[in-house]
């Protein structure tokens, strides 16, 4: 599910180039290993032990995957619902990221010389986080602050002349975020990546919904204090032969009244290719399955089951591609084994995907392929409309900006009536895929 981003324009624009850390440049993984964003004090990434997620069924104790979708939702749509557009500057111009100086602490340096390679400094200032080094929501924000960059900067690197606009938001309800951009570039037809960092008070009809669940949280005079924040892309390519991708990681917190929290993690990545490709197939799930693996062996086949079953339209009977990994509500053993496993799929995006761009963006192709694509992004924007369940928690928000909230959409769809591939043909392969998901890693 992605998160909403705001369709921007004029603005601030970052492109390849050759500089410091804080100019976005080309992509490698050597590179990006320099500037993984952690709180100071903390470790990279660890096997867990026994990571797992209970979501809930019927009216069980848990938070359920739709709830948790909806709310998902209401962080990136923050500036959508509620907030004004102000523009960001890029980082090494007046962003409020210090040099280092004499006799300051080494971890605030160290924290300063990292948050210089995102596109733009942190939603919460950097005093902020510093007072709370070792708090998730900390950990959380410079984990999808350094994923955002990190994946921006492989697209530019891809796509060539790429530009990125890079919007800051805010919110004043609490909070904010970032939308980076790219419209019409040499390889993406459209790609956004967004930050969403927001807090405050979940409306009366969010904490009813939780209480249909079985999540009886205790209000004081009405209100239920929470903070949700995330990072989501969708990216379109031109080309048929390369695949649109999708991904969100996201954390939230909610506050009962009587000081006691509750958090759970959620997210996931899956890839929508026009033409089957088995080779691109396994590579990606390979990849997400490695992330896995690194937390436990029964994680993977468990989210890819997840994936498959969310990414379904009914009315097509068909999927929206051919999958990934999934979750929701993950909230045991530990925030701290969560979280890495979640830092580790998070890290799997660029790896899993960028390679399989390369491979495709400058294959040839014929019209009748270019048209297949057209019909094959109408479906994802049949699933998007009327199936995600936070773009539909979006559009019946009161006061939502209608351009954030449908960013994840294509610039180009089209849709024929009573059209059917011919029998035999690439066209009908992948809709075989589509109605019935394959193992790729087996």
């Amino acid at each position: 599910m992605a998160l909403p981003l705001g369709r921007l324009s004029a603005g601030p624009c970052w492109r390849v180039a050759r500089g410091g850390c804080g100019e976005l440049r080309a992509w490698s993984r050597r590179r990006t290993a320099g500037c993984i964003c952690r709180a100071p004090g903390t470790a990279g990434a660890e096997p867990s032990r026994g990571l797992g997620h209970r979501a809930a069924a019927g009216g069980g104790p848990r938070l359920g995957t739709g709830l948790a979708a909806a709310l998902a939702g209401l962080a990136g749509l923050a500036a959508a619902a509620f907030g004004h557009v102000e523009r960001a500057e890029m980082v090494p111009k007046g962003s409020g990221v210090r040099s280092p100086s004499p006799g300051r602490p080494e971890e605030e340096d160290e924290l300063a010389r990292r948050c210089s390679c995102f596109m733009a400094s942190p939603v919460t200032d950097l005093r902020e986080l510093r007072r709370r080094p070792g708090d998730m929501k900390t950990k959380m924000e410079l984990l999808i602050m350094e994923t955002q960059a990190q994946v921006c900067q492989a697209l530019a690197q891809v796509d060539g002349g790429a530009r990125f606009s890079v919007d800051r938001w805010e919110r004043k309800e609490g909070g904010g975020g970032i939308s980076c951009v790219l419209q019409d570039g040499r390889v993406f037809e459209k790609a956004g990546v967004s930050v969403s960092v927001v807090h405050g008070n979940l409306s009366e009809e969010a904490a009813k919904q939780m209480r249909n669940r079985g999540k009886n949280l205790k209000t004081k005079d009405g209100k239920l204090p929470f903070s949700a924040m995330g990072v989501s892309s969708v990216i379109h390519p031109k080309n048929p032969h390369a695949p649109t991708v999708h991904f969100n990681f996201r954390y939230f917190e909610v506050e009962e009244a009587d000081g006691n929290k509750h958090w759970w993690f959620g997210g996931g990545t899956d890839l929508t290719p026009t033409y089957l490709n088995r080779e691109d197939a396994v590579h990606f799930h390979r990849t997400l399955k490695e992330a896995c693996d690194r937390h436990g062996p029964d994680l993977y086949p468990k989210f890819k089951k997840w994936c498959d079953d969310y990414f379904f339209i009914p009315h097509r009977g068909e999927r929206r591609g051919i999958g990934g990994i999934f979750f929701d509500d993950l909230d045991s053993p530990s925030k701290e084994e969560v979280f890495h496993f979640v830092q580790s799929c998070a890290q799997a995006v660029v790896p899993s995907y960028i390679p399989l761009v390369k491979k495709h963006c400058d294959d040839s192709f014929t019209p009748q392929e270019k048209l297949w694509q057209q019909l094959r992004r109408g479906r994802y924007v049949e699933f998007n409309l009327l199936y995600d369940r936070g773009t539909k928690f979006g559009l019946f928000t009161p006061g939502s900006r209608i351009e954030s909230i449908l960013m994840s959409l294509p610039l180009t769809a089209r849709w024929e009536y009573m059209h059917s591939p011919s029998e035999n043909s690439k066209e009908a392969e992948i809709l075989e895929v589509l109605r019935h998901p394959r193992d790729w890693v087996h």
